[in-house]
Parts: structure tokens; sequence; C-alpha cells
């Protein structure tokens, strides 16, 4: 078993990269931490600080290595890595109340945001508009 330390603030959500080498964590506020693993360490190599307020949700998807993002701004955030840096794109999910919650389809071409407006966001991605687009299902 092996235990590492990332600080005194609490985790409040986190996703492992599909080979487990790559790690996203939000320590209780609005920025993502992306850590690589080198042997038994982990180090952080970037933060992603898009969101106004606490992050709530992260999952990365495993097969096209995209991290999406929700948080208490009632905000969506699908991060690229392009060139070297994590592009984010922001995602209108149309919700009066916090996001709490995101995953991936098993396809990884929607994800669905829970939200505590109690409705389910679920967005696909537009080729036409280039942008994400959401529905609600109650």
């Amino acid at each position: 078993m092996e235990k590492h330390n990332f600080g005194v603030k609490p985790v409040t959500c986190h996703s492992l990269s599909g080979d487990g080498n790559g790690m996203a964590m939000s320590l209780n506020d609005n920025d993502v931490k992306i850590y690589k693993k080198a042997g038994n360490k982990w180090s952080e190599t970037d933060t992603l600080g898009e969101h106004g307020q606490n992050v709530t949700g992260i999952d990365w998807a495993p097969k096209s290595n995209r991290i999406v993002t929700c948080g208490a701004d009632r905000n969506a955030y699908v991060w690229t890595y392009q060139e070297g840096k994590w592009k984010p794109h922001l995602v209108i999910l149309r919700i009066n109340r916090a996001a709490t919650c995101v995953k991936w389809s098993p396809e990884e071409n929607k994800f669905a945001v829970g939200s505590s407006a109690r409705l389910i966001s679920v967005s696909y991605y537009e080729d036409e508009h280039t942008w994400w687009v959401s529905k609600h299902i109650k």
C-alpha cells in the first residue's frame, strides 16, 4: 500500500487518468491540480483554474484523455490536452443551482452533471457549432 501527502486541505473530488499515472484533484477550492506519478512520488504539473467557485466534481476520460469538471458556480468545463497545455471549453448547463457531480459516458461522447436543482444535465458535443450542448432529465 502506498501513502502520499497532498497537504492539509480536504480533498473534495478527484479522478485518475486511464493509465493510473495522472490524477486531477480539487482541494476544497476553485482550482483543479493535475499530478503525474514518477516512480513512487506524485508531482504537481498543472493547475486548471477557470471555475468561479468550488469544484465539486471531476472525471478523467480514460480513452480520449479529456477531463470534465463541474462546480458550485453552475458551470462545467471540458479540458483537452493540446500542445502541452490543458485548454478549457465552457459548457453552459442551464441550471439554477450548484453542479454537484459529473461522469463521462462509456463512449466518452457525452457526460452527465448532477445538480442540487434536482435535475441531471446531459451534455454532448455539437460539431456544427463547435460547443457542448446540454439537455435536462428531471
